[in-house]
Parts: C-alpha cells; structure tokens; sequence
C-alpha cells in the first residue's frame, strides 16, 4: 500500500468532547471503521463505544454536561437535512431528541445542565432561523425567529440565560450577539458598528461555568483581528483582555472559572497561554511549532490539544504528557515540511506554503491547491491531500489570499463585491512567483481546490485560460446564480453579503463572479467532482456547467458520487484522490 493510501486508512482521532458534570465521560470521532463516526469514552474503566454507524458516517454529536446522553445529527446521506437524535452514553436505543421540530439544517445546540433542557437552532428556506427551547415532558417553545441566519451560542451554567449570535442587521460576516431568558424575552444587545455601517462581527465563546455569574466570553474585531472580552450582559460591564498579540485569539473558561485558555493563530500557525482573571498575567503553554486545530482545558487544570505539523500527522496530546488517545492499528506516514513564501500583491503581502518532493530542484509540476471558505485558511498542519501529490513528485502551493482568516479583519473583508476575482489575483502573484523563482514549470501547473477552492479553480480556468494546464474541482460553485437558487438558507445570506444583494438585485456582480460567464474561454482539461447531495454547491448548477463543456466538446471528466459536501467514507476518499492523480497523469504534459 503506497505511503498516500496509508495516509488516509490510517485510524486517526478528534479532540474529544467532556461532560462538565461528568469530566471521565467523553464523546470523539474516529475513521476506526473505515467510516468516520461517533465514538463515547469511558475514561475511567477505559470502555471505548461506536455511538453511530451510518453508511455516510456521522460526525455532528453533543455530550450533555450531566455525561448521560449523547446528542447526534441524523441527515440523509450528507443533505445537512435532518433532526437531532439522542442515545444513553452507555448505550441504547436512539430516540429522537427534540420532539415537534420538523426537519431542518442545523443552527446551533446547547444543552443545560439540568439533563432536560436544550436550545435548538434550526434553519429552513421557508421559516429562515427559529430557535426552541426543549424540555423533555413539556411542548418545545419557539424563543427566537427571524429570515436572516442566527444561531445558538451557549446556555449559562444556571440555565437562565441563552446567548445567540444573529445577522439581522443583514451582514453574514459580522453577527451581533443577543441574551435572551429561557422565555424569549431580551436581557442585553451587544452590536458593534463602525461608521454606521456593520463592519465589526462578534462572537459568543461561551459563559462563566459558574452558577448565577452571568459573564459572558466573547470574541470581538474591534482591534482589527479576533481577540477575547467578558461581558457582564446584566450589568453591561465589559472587561477587555488587551492581550497584545499580533495575530486572531480564541478562548474558552478554565472549569474553575479563574482563567481563560487561550489561542493565538498567526501567519500559519498557533499557540497556546493561561490567561488568569485575577493576575491578568499571560503564561505560555508550551507546544511543538505547528497548528493546534482544537484544545480544552481540564478539571486538574492539564490542557487537551489536537496537534500538528505539515511533516508530522495529527495527535491528541495532554500538558499532563504523553497522547491521550492514540488508535490501535496502521499509523500514518509523515510528509515534507512546508516553506513560508511572502509575495507583494495587488492588496498587499500574501503568504503561500510550499511543499515539495525532498532533493528536487525546480522546475517542478506544481499543484496550486486552493483552500474553501472563503473564511478559512491553509496552515503548517498535516493535510493527506497535498502529501499526496508531493509523493507523485508534485510541488504544492497554498495560497492563504484575501479572505483568508488569520490576516486581520481588513484581509478577509476584502473580497466583496468582486467576490471571486480578488482571489484569483493574488494566486495569479503565487503563480508569477513560483514560475521566475524556478520551483514551478508553466507548463505543468494544476489548479485545484474542494468547495471555495473548487469554485476559484473553476472561475480561475476561465477568467486566467493561458495560466493552467489543467484544473481539478471539488463539489464547486460552478453557475453562481442556479447556486444561490439551490443552497441553504444560511449560504444565500452569506452571498447577500459578499455580492451586495441577491442575483435579482445585483446581476452584474453576480455574472462576473461566476465560472459559467467563462466557461468558453476555458482551454485546459478540467475534472468535476461532486456529492448529489450537497445543499453547499449543489448538483444542479454543476450539471449547468458540465453541459456547457459538453456542448463545446471541451476534455472533461465528471465523477458524482452518492453524499453531500464531501464524503465521510475512506474509501470514497481514496477513491475520489486515484481519480485526480490518474486525471493529471493523463493530460499533464511530460
């Protein structure tokens, strides 16, 4: 079995989950099976039990904080459609969760303390969000609805006070925040402006685990980058950390409630500190230099991390020592370290990470893979995907362009409007940089991406024609407006807002933002992967764009395979790899 195949077979695991009333009881995801799937966590006696078992996996799940049920998604085969079912954490039969709500996309769970009580988020085309309080034995009750998209953000320790983020204001990119009692009426508003325009998003990152505090952490832009406060919502006080570091900050309480363990993200990489409240002292916790993708602090006051580096494959490790979980059986191969690359662009320096095969020298075959989002960003963490193409002797490019997070506020705000063109422009930067620095051969450069990425390898075929020899598309927007049309509630207000307007209000923009305007000036070989399933870039507009190379006799292959936005199966991964491999082997040139 070639190191690439291993890669993706090998068992891994997430970061688990822990009941805050029962902090030995956790809940992980694990491709154990060959299936990713929800997994409980005895930690006491050791016990690891399979939760779910679907064919199209499971990985949305919620451990109550009293540790005796877990919560998971139950969608048809990865349509994000569906409704909350619940299971014993010893086990048992399913049983559905939250009685007399309908089907819908999720928007969000907390779940109280008390073991009977959950706020529902739920999203559908026809009622836009509503949001339930749930209490078993009693009638659900609707708390919160409005058209634009929301979402749950926590519940208080108490029980009393329910945080929600929402986009009222119409602005998908920024919510405004709002604490509700558990019937519906207001607490506090938290809505921050600039210039009399929303600008500014805020974030709920949880309440203080202590009974009657009604601290709320949040995250704000104010500074021009995420960064943490507290906010007293029945006071209104609001305590500022300051924290001074360069790059976006996350944080979450300590279970004791004295501190806050902190996440620095900066230019591909994180960190991790304690912040205590008392002190208002900063201490680092020490980990390797890579990316740590989650971490959650212990009652013992240790911190659980989920780890990684380009060259290294991801780990659960604990400040206690050692690896917390580490599955039995086929460990993964490593990878070649990434290089940071800074290019000077149209909106100022972009970062790129290049990977190539050890001992080549240039010019080599080089994929451009593009990374989804757009509010996301490639960093120094292991990926299967790209040390595949460095194992067939590919060098890989990642382009962390505007949009990206992890740059500032202003950074990933820029794309809007000409959505899709700001993109490509700074990959055109890349692409310029790696072809004269000699790593790239221009005749033998791969566009590539999944989701976002796939949309911009579509777009960047034909908007840059002459740029790429072929372009390899995962479940994208290919006809931007029939997209729009199809896809879930929350996605049509998060293109409201990047456009300006819907396709009706704004044609234009719409039009130059889409690859179907292009889909005749494209010249390379291009594959088409996509789910039937996925209400993200949904079927329909890429059979649109599929007859359009059809009808032009362009060379181009389409894979469709029975999921949504991606698949949860590992043999479907490999499979869905093989077939990108095989499709640069036929039609790159030699």
């Amino acid at each position: 079995m070639p190191d690439w195949e291993k890669r993706f077979r090998a068992p891994r695991v997430s970061l688990p989950d822990w009941a805050e009333d029962a902090p030995d009881r956790s809940l992980f995801v694990s491709n154990a099976t060959g299936t990713y799937e929800l997994y409980a966590w005895d930690r006491k006696t050791g016990e690891q039990r399979q939760v779910t078992d679907r064919p199209n996996g499971t990985t949305d799940g919620v451990l109550s904080p009293d540790g005796a049920w877990i919560w998971w998604f139950d969608d048809k085969d990865g349509d994000e459609f569906g409704v909350w079912r619940r299971q014993p954490f010893t086990g048992g039969p399913d049983e559905l969760a939250a009685d007399g709500l309908d089907a819908s996309y999720p928007a969000g769970l907390a779940l109280g303390r008390d073991g009977r009580t959950a706020v529902v988020g739920r999203s559908t085309d026809e009622d836009g969000t509503t949001i339930h309080l749930v209490r078993t034995g009693e009638e659900q009750v609707e708390i919160y609805r409005h058209r634009e998209s929301a979402g749950v953000g926590d519940l208080s320790h108490d029980g009393s006070l329910i945080a929600i983020e929402h986009t009222e204001h119409g602005d998908a990119m920024h919510s405004a925040l709002r604490v509700l009692r558990t019937d519906g009426t207001p607490v506090a508003d938290l809505d921050d402006t600039e210039g009399g325009t929303r600008e500014l998003g805020l974030e709920v990152l949880g309440f203080a685990p202590v009974d009657g505090d009604t601290r709320l952490l949040i995250g704000h832009q104010r500074r021009g980058r995420w960064e943490p406060l507290v906010w007293d919502v029945t006071s209104g006080e609001e305590t500022d950390l300051a924290l001074e570091l360069p790059g976006d900050v996350s944080a979450e309480w300590y279970p004791d409630g004295s501190g806050l363990l902190i996440a620095h993200s900066f230019e591909a990489r994180s960190e991790l500190f304690r912040y205590d409240l008392a002190s208002r002292a900063l201490t680092e916790i020490p980990t390797p230099p890579g990316t740590v993708s989650g971490a959650t602090a212990r009652p013992d006051g240790s911190v659980e991390y989920m780890w990684s580096s380009a060259a290294e494959p991801s780990a659960v490790r604990s400040t206690a020592g050692g690896v917390v979980l580490d599955p039995p059986g086929m460990k993964s191969p490593g990878s070649v370290p990434v290089q940071d690359v800074w290019v000077e662009g149209p909106g100022g320096r972009i970062h790129a990470l290049v990977q190539k095969p050890q001992g080549t020298t240039g010019p080599l075959p080089t994929v451009f893979d593009i990374h989804g989002g757009p509010t996301w960003h490639d960093s120094d963490s292991f990926a299967a995907g790209p040390a595949a193409w460095v194992d067939h002797g590919y060098a890989v490019v990642r382009v962390n362009y505007r949009g990206s997070t992890g740059y500032g506020r202003a950074w990933t705000d820029a794309l809007k409007h000409r959505v899709g063109l700001i993109e490509l422009e700074d990959i055109a930067a890349v692409r310029e940089w790696a072809v004269t620095s000699g790593l790239a051969d221009p005749e033998r450069l791969v566009l590539t991406g999944g989701s976002w990425g796939g949309y911009l390898t579509l777009l960047g075929l034909g908007v840059q024609p002459d740029a790429w020899a072929l372009g390899i598309a995962a479940v994208p927007v290919a006809d931007y407006v029939t997209a729009y049309h199809d896809e879930m509630e929350a996605l049509k207000a998060m293109d409201r807002t990047l456009l300006g307007g819907t396709p009706e209000e704004v044609p234009d923009r719409f039009e130059a933002s889409s690859p179907l305007t292009y889909v005749d000036q494209v010249k390379a070989p291009v594959y088409i992967s996509a789910g039937v399933n996925d209400p993200r870039c949904p079927i329909r507009q890429i059979e649109n764009y599929v007859k359009r190379l059809e009808a032009r006799g362009a060379v181009h292959e389409v894979y469709r395979y029975d999921a949504g936005h991606g698949s949860l199966v590992v043999d479907e991964r490999i499979k869905q790899v093989r077939l990108e491999l095989e499709f640069a082997e036929r039609y790159l040139k030699h």
